[in-house]
This record gives structure tokens, sequence and C-alpha cells, in this order.
């Protein structure tokens, strides 16, 4: 029922069709003149932020404060979303957030501490594996001013990617669509077009967004398998900030000053297709042991119930009474 949740607020297309366009805009746009401002007093030139070079405008501000501004839009974006909640859809954040009655935040913190060892893990193993592909980039005073960054504002981030993405955006299409395959194919291959733009697809080539789609896939099966964002988010914001605060690359949409830099030549090999093909599926096992997942097909595929059948369920403790 986490698609329903919508029902419990003002759910007309047109609210949301408003409210899509003016978040994208408030988090895109308005989130990026702090950004702009900052690098046109640092250098007078719009020359990097034309031409779109991260690597250019993280020495013209220093990383730290590049990461900063970066991750201000997604505040921006994020106190944005919340408010149109509130006060246009005239619902609670714990609705958009999940099916539950409050937020488990165990949830949250069980997925994030998981991915968190084994994304962790991996890089430790890359380097150990491959030593001359990175050299040690640690410098205590950058990386302590990085580390506040990231810890305050990454989760941030993620979160305003998983609240607008599989979220807003999932709940949506949801009501509009009557079915749940629907917003989890639309959002899912939307998240990936999402990063399109990023240096990696650049670098990597488009056979990148196979790993970028899946992700995308992964998360809405997990939200819709779980009836909440709250595995999402904790999943978002460990990839992220592990990433942030242990590797970096010249190539990367994360310019830091991070424990390693990654200098070796990027190509398109299996360790991209690893996390879809092997890793996602064991975690969806693992969650879906832990937490009794059941109702596959209905869950990810099933019909979406009308605002009246829905409130007749909540009225009959789940049982549809013929409702009018």
């Amino acid at each position: 029922m986490y698609i329903e949740q919508a029902y419990k607020g003002l759910s007309e297309s047109w609210r949301y069709m408003v409210g899509l366009v003016t978040i994208f805009i408030m988090w895109q746009v308005i989130g990026g003149f702090p950004l702009l401002i900052a690098v046109l007093l640092k250098s007078n030139s719009m020359n990097a932020l034309a031409g779109g070079d991260i690597k250019e405008i993280a020495i013209i501000l220093g990383s730290n404060s590049f990461l900063f501004y970066m991750l201000l839009s997604f505040v921006i974006g994020l106190v944005s979303l919340f408010i149109f909640v509130k006060f246009v859809h005239k619902r609670s954040i714990t609705s958009l957030t999940t099916s539950r009655s409050k937020i488990d935040w165990k949830r949250i913190f069980f997925a994030f501490i998981v991915w968190g060892i084994i994304s962790g893990g991996f890089v430790i193993i890359d380097v150990f594996l491959a030593p001359n592909d990175y050299i040690w980039n640690f410098d205590f005073d950058k990386f302590i001013i990085l580390a506040v960054i990231a810890i305050l504002m990454i989760p941030i981030q993620t979160s305003m990617e998983e609240y607008y993405m599989r979220g807003y955006l999932m709940q949506c299409i949801g009501v509009v669509a009557k079915n749940k395959w629907a917003p989890l194919v639309i959002t899912s291959v939307l998240f990936g077009v999402m990063h399109l733009f990023n240096p990696e697809v650049e670098k990597l080539g488009y056979g990148i967004m196979v790993y970028y789609i899946g992700t995308g896939f992964f998360l809405g099966l997990l939200v819709l398998m779980d009836e909440g964002l709250e595995l999402a988010l904790g999943f978002h914001a460990a990839n992220n900030l592990i990433t942030a605060l242990l590797v970096t690359a010249d190539w990367t949409a994360f310019q830091t000053n991070s424990v390693y830099r990654d200098v070796s030549e990027p190509a398109l090999s299996w360790d991209v297709f690893v996390p879809v093909l092997i890793i996602y599926p064991i975690l969806i096992f693992i969650f879906s042991k832990k937490y009794g997942w059941s109702n596959w097909r209905e869950r990810l595929a099933g019909k979406v119930y009308s605002k009246e059948e829905f409130l007749a369920l909540e009225q009959n403790n789940g049982e549809i009474q013929n409702p009018a």
C-alpha cells in the first residue's frame, strides 16, 4: 500500500504536475545559483560552468567548497519538496516515506550498514589487488572538512533523489496508471537518464547506463516490496558517502579530498555489471528473508487501488467491503 499513501492527502493530477515542475526548478535551477555565484566570484568567468567541466570547477573553488555548493542544491530541492507536499498536497512526510505508521529508522540504518560494509570492502579489496591503480590521497585537514560536509549533506542529496523519484514521482504515476509496474519501470529508467550527463558516462560510454538503470530497478523493487523508502534511503546514502570518502578520480562526478585517488585508465568492463547481476540479487535475498517479503507479483505488478477502495481498506482493516 505504499503508492496508495498518496490518498492520505490531496492527490489530483494537476497538483503532481505542478509539483514535479516546481520542485525540479527549485532543485536544479534555483539550487544551482549559489554554485554559479561562487564560481563567478572566484574566476570572473563562466567558461568552466558553460563547459560543464567538473574537474575545472573543483579546482577553481577547491574540492570541499565545490562539494558543498553542489550538494546545497539538493538541500534546497528537498526542503522545497517537503514544503510542497505539506502545504499543497496536505500530506505528512511520513506518508511520502512509508506505508508504516511511522518511519522505520532501523531499516534505514540496516541498509546503510550492510551496503557500507560491502561497498567499502570492495574498494579496499580493489586497492589491495591493483595497488598501481591508486595513489594515497589522504590529507588530514582537508579530509576532516570533507567528512563533515559529506556526513551532513550527502544523506540529504541521496534522500532528495529517493523522495523525488521513488517517492513523489512513483506515487504520482501509480495513482494515475492504477498499477505498480508502470511507476517501477518509468522511475527506474528516469533515474538512469538523470545520470546521463555524469562525467562517468562520457568517459565509459553508454554501457554504464546498464548500471544506473539497473540500480534504479533495484531501488524501486526495494520500495515496492518493503512498502516504503527506508531501505532505499539507507542504501543510497551509504553508496554515495563511501564513494565520496574513500575514492575519487578525475573523471567522476564527485571530486573530493578522499583517501585514495583512482589513476587507472577507466574502461567499461565486467565489474560494472557485477552489482546489477550478482550483488543486487544477493541483497534482495537478504532483505526478503529479514523482512519476510511475500506476494512478489502483486507488490511489483499488481493493481493500485482507487481512493475509495483504499479508504474502505483502511476502515475495514485490509478487507474490501464493496466500496461505493
